[in-house]
């Protein structure tokens, strides 16, 4: 073991999901595709959200930035897993590694605060849709989206910055394919007594606290729901609600299950594969869940295609037009 602190380690190594060397063109060409669906799933619901009129509302504000966080995370993790295998190189540097669990912490915190902002915004939009447009105003939901930012910003420098205080071991083998921040602090030879009480603190306060808000409001949502008379009213204001409801299940849902596979002891590289669930998964998931249950988001990306497909046919049409002049000549 080195007695020094984070100067003296050179790099990690991350070991991936699999082993044999010929799966991981297989591999590579699955998160290749994963990642590519996810950034451009997401970024087709930021270009609908910001060109269609009747989607400037909070909801969708919500959602875009929704989609804008989905990006990023994604980012901070595939391109380096893909970079990897190309190359069979799996060396990671301290301060790489440490870069990665920061923007990890930040997006996943802003990812599980985002979808607590848009359960409080359903909730006002259904229990209380008079006062809607007074309670959602521009400037609070830019306050929601700001406070979301801040406290994830603490929350991952807090946890990176008592990284620092650690001191490692000479074999620094990560089984996978990220720089997670609990297998981390499994390889130092310090004290990580603090380290664990923090996280586990921090995962509480930020786990159970907004799950808790969105539960509140989905029973007073359904509670408002039930009371209302006619049955074409139930089903439109449920559908409001209905994909944001599926996202959040689906997020909270493969949490949960990286979350017990841990306690159990499963061994890393299974938790390596869950961990893809919430990771990569959820976020390509998301377009999808938006752009099928929700008929606004369906018509804003049919317009969306139909006028790149009109654009691109209309900035074409000139080297037609000369093509055809010139086999007539």
């Amino acid at each position: 073991m080195e007695s020094g602190n984070q100067t003296s380690v050179p790099e990690f190594l991350l070991l991936g999901l699999l082993e044999d060397p010929e799966l991981q063109p297989l591999l590579f060409g699955l998160f290749l595709t994963m990642y590519l669906v996810t950034v451009l799933g997401n970024l087709l619901i930021i270009l609908a959200v910001s060109s269609v009129s009747h989607l400037h509302t909070p909801m969708y504000f919500f959602l875009s930035q929704l989609s804008l966080v989905d990006i990023s995370f994604t980012s901070t993790i595939v391109p380096k897993m893909l970079v990897n295998i190309q190359t069979e190189n799996k060396a990671i540097t301290y301060t790489g590694c440490l870069t990665q669990v920061y923007f990890f912490m930040v997006f996943i915190c802003m990812d599980n605060l985002l979808l607590t902002v848009m359960a409080y915004d359903r909730y006002v939009a259904i229990c209380h849709p008079l006062y809607y447009t007074v309670i959602m105003n521009l400037p609070l939901c830019g306050l929601l989206i700001l406070l979301s930012l801040f406290i994830s910003i603490m929350n991952a420098l807090l946890h990176t910055l008592m990284v620092f205080h650690l001191s490692f071991r000479t074999d620094l083998k990560i089984p996978h394919f990220f720089c997670e921040l609990s297998e981390i602090l499994k390889l130092a030879c310090s004290d990580t007594l603090i380290n664990n009480i923090l996280v586990y603190l921090v995962t509480s306060l930020l786990g159970v606290g907004p799950l808790s808000g969105i539960i509140f409001s989905y029973t007073r949502i359904v509670s408002s729901i039930l009371r209302i008379p006619s049955t074409d009213g139930k089903y439109k204001a449920f559908s409001t609600c209905g994909s944001h409801l599926s996202v959040v299940s689906l997020f909270y849902g493969t949490c949960v299950g990286v979350y017990l596979s841990s306690a159990a002891n499963f061994p890393s590289r299974r938790r390596a594969v869950a961990s893809v669930m919430y990771t990569v998964f959820t976020s390509m998931m998301n377009p999808f869940i938006y752009s099928l249950r929700n008929r606004d988001i369906k018509g804003a990306l049919r317009k969306l295609i139909s006028g790149t497909f009109s654009f691109s046919w209309f900035c074409h049409l000139p080297w037609v037009w000369a093509s055809r002049m010139t086999q007539r000549e």
